[in-house]
């Protein structure tokens, strides 16, 4: 049985912000990985940026803006949330802030390819 406030239309907002705050932990460890590597190992580094040309790690870039994006926008609702009163224009601002997380990476995507 779905628990009734998981039928709620910022539920969405809640649970991808927390997933996209997890995903960019994830990544942070391997970013401050290669940048180590760019100051001690700058041969190794060059290798992975050779990497970086394969069109599944183009994907991959493409999920990590996204997931910047949705978080970005997920902290200003949460903001929004805390500081005004409630209105149904929320649900419509989250809306469009996962439509804008996606128009920005996606513009990115098509600049990388």
């Amino acid at each position: 049985m779905i628990k009734p406030h998981r039928k709620h239309p910022l539920w969405l907002a809640y649970l991808l912000h927390r997933l996209s705050g997890l995903g960019l932990a994830l990544f942070l460890p391997a970013h401050f990985y290669l940048l180590s590597l760019a100051l001690n190992q700058p041969d190794r580094m060059d290798k992975y940026l050779g990497w970086g040309e394969n069109p599944l790690v183009k994907v991959a870039e493409y999920g990590l803006v996204f997931l910047l994006a949705i978080h970005l926008f997920g902290g200003l609702r949460l903001m929004a949330f805390e500081s005004l009163e409630w209105s149904n224009n929320q649900k419509t601002a989250a809306a469009c802030s996962i439509v804008a997380a996606l128009a920005i990476s996606t513009i990115f995507f098509l600049r990388a390819i």
